[in-house]
């Protein structure tokens, strides 16, 4: 099997687009991951899109092709990929896949959600979806309400605060205010976040990620012909993927999602690492209580000391290990299909030194953690400098 390197990202800003359109916004993505690639739409050889629910959202099946054509790719063949808020992930792994067994050279793969174009209810409606659609969306259950059921149990069970969710939310806003991409730019306060309305309790507004519009994009190639293209190529050491049960109430632990522990085991034995290598990681805080068990799940705390550590200031860009320096799901926003390609671009910067006012120091080793669901599939991808 081959090495593989991201050779080019590229993203657009993620909020409330309302000037640009789903295939628009792919397609400016698209283009300045190739820039940055340096390379021609010629050499591509295939191309990998995550999307969730681009038919529901806004009536567009087919989006693989509807890529291919709008971009000028044709006859390049473009595959969708869909794993619900992990299909950017997935679509990755595909494109590792692809040029680890040499089967294409130059992989292009994008991820891209227009969601605003429906009311808050129609897609709370769509995303229940990637639950049990039969006994947790047919039943009431919202992804609010599942995740609250998962915040209280590790409350329960190991003392964990209102007040250490929220400094996740503040401690990931304020790293989106240096992020030029990310919907809000703004800092908030544990306070404020206490102090905002209620959604699933102990969940307030401001513990949960927003709907949003975004795109983005990254090209892969083999590690040993990078350099012909980009300087700074970015090995991925490993890409893994593993799967749970896709209902809440069928699991034997709600404080933990063995897809993400076994996904990352897997990827740490592959990469040769262990989780205190790793200095900076994207993770998936669709709500706060889903960065503090994606900390514990991913080795970097034992189980329970998620919470403690992140109001401790561990996971700040300066702290033990920088979590979601882009703002993650929480500031910068969540296009479901688009959030693991951005953050792939996200580590990509960081490995690279161009992160600006957001960049940690001496980055050698970084990691991204998506989810989808509430935990029915998980995929890690381990990343470092390869120039």
């Amino acid at each position: 099997m081959r090495k593989v390197a991201i050779i080019g990202v590229g993203m657009t800003k993620f909020g409330e687009n309302w000037e640009q359109g789903f295939r628009e916004m792919v397609t400016e993505a698209g283009v300045k991951a190739i820039q940055d690639a340096n390379i021609k739409g010629d050499e591509i050889s295939a191309g990998y899109v995550g999307t969730m629910a681009s038919g529901s959202l806004v009536g567009q099946e087919h989006a693989g092709a509807l890529i291919a054509d709008y971009m000028g790719l044709n006859p390049v063949p473009i595959t969708r990929v869909e794993g619900a808020c992990a299909s950017g992930s997935l679509a990755l792994r595909q494109g590792v896949m692809a040029v680890a067994s040499g089967l294409h050279d130059v992989v292009v793969v994008g991820g891209v959600e227009k969601m605003t174009d429906l009311d808050t209810a129609a897609v709370s409606q769509i995303l229940g979806g990637a639950g049990d659609q039969e006994w947790e969306l047919f039943m009431g259950a919202t992804f609010p309400g599942l995740y609250a059921f998962m915040a209280r149990r590790h409350m329960y069970e190991y003392g964990t605060t209102e007040e250490m969710l929220a400094s996740v939310a503040v401690k990931n806003h304020e790293n989106g205010a240096h992020n030029p991409y990310a919907q809000f730019q703004r800092p908030i306060t544990i306070e404020q976040v206490l102090n905002s309305k209620m959604v699933a309790d102990p969940l307030h507004i401001l513990d949960c990620s927003p709907i949003t519009d975004g795109a983005a994009a990254v090209v892969l190639a083999p590690l040993d012909e990078a350099t012909n293209f980009n300087k700074k190529p970015i090995e991925i050491l490993a890409s893994e993927q593993a799967s749970g049960t896709l209902a809440l109430h069928d699991r034997s632990n709600l404080t933990s999602i063995k897809a993400a522990k076994t996904a990352s085991q897997r990827a740490y034995q592959k990469a040769g690492i262990t989780p205190k290598d790793i200095d900076v990681a994207e993770v998936h805080d669709c709500f706060t209580i889903a960065e503090v068990i994606a900390t514990e799940d991913l080795g970097f705390f034992k189980p329970g000391e998620g919470g403690k550590a992140a109001l401790e200031g561990k996971t700040k860009i300066d702290g033990e290990v920088a979590v979601n320096t882009s703002g993650g799901l929480k500031s910068t926003g969540h296009p479901v299909g688009a959030t693991g390609v951005k953050q792939a671009a996200e580590v990509t910067w960081q490995l690279r030194g161009e992160a600006g006012e957001r960049q940690a120091k001496d980055v050698e080793y970084a990691l991204t953690h998506n989810v989808g669901g509430s935990g029915a599939t998980a995929v890690v991808h381990l990343y470092k400098r390869g120039y």
